[in-house]
């Protein structure tokens, strides 16, 4: 990807419940050289002092989110929040890197699902709709493939690559990365918390040392 501006926006399929909010940071140096202070890593447990706080009717207006296009997010298919509620409840949510670490604080306390994208591993268009049929992707690297249809998802040029769920390996951050791409995941009746989560998300990034860039979402 040559240029900030080619993905200075995010194209968005008509869709009756979604609200989403987006922004692209630009850290200092590359991941493997910014470990995550302290004060961010406090904030993977669920006793951390946060500004939000989820609940049952958080979750429940995701999963209903989430059903809209006949996806079912049950089981090994629940919104990426839930699952790590449930890490941070056995003990398990440990760091990955700063960029992603400071994602799961944020989402964990919201009750929001959010995706991170490695912007130089993505190709410009990017547009949110709901997955067809066929649509799949890998999302770790052991192989495992996630089908997407009836899923909200992000695309880039090359096809499906973030969701509210599991994140596709292809454009995930990794050591070298330097810029990202942030996506909450939200909707009607959420619009002020989301608002919240990504003002507190994009604190904590500046915080650390990052820089925060506006990006537009536009009906397409």
């Amino acid at each position: 990807m040559s240029s900030l501006d080619s993905v200075a926006s995010v194209q968005i399929a008509p869709h009756p419940l979604l609200v989403v909010q987006g922004f692209v940071t630009i850290f200092p140096c590359p991941l493997a050289e910014s470990p995550s202070p302290d004060w961010l890593l406090a904030l993977l447990k669920l006793d951390a002092v946060a500004p939000l706080s989820a609940d049952d009717a958080v979750r429940g207006a995701i999963r209903d989110l989430l059903r809209h296009g006949g996806y079912k997010p049950t089981g090994r298919g629940k919104p990426a929040s839930e699952y790590l509620l449930r890490a941070a409840s056995e003990g398990t949510l440990g760091s990955i890197n700063l960029a992603v670490d400071a994602c799961n604080a944020v989402s964990l306390h919201s009750g929001l699902p959010i995706s991170v994208v490695d912007l130089d591993r993505a190709e410009p268009p990017l547009q949110i709709y709901v997955g067809k049929a066929g649509d799949q992707y890998v999302f770790n690297a052991s192989g495992q493939t996630i089908d997407l249809e009836g899923l909200l998802l992000l695309a880039d040029a090359q096809g499906p690559c973030a969701n509210a769920v599991k994140d596709a390996q292809r454009t995930k951050t990794q050591a070298e990365t330097t810029r990202t791409l942030s996506i909450l995941w939200s909707t009607r009746g959420l619009s002020d918390r989301v608002q919240q989560a990504a003002s507190w998300y994009r604190a904590l990034l500046a915080q650390a040392g990052a820089k925060t860039l506006d990006v537009q979402i536009a009906q397409a």
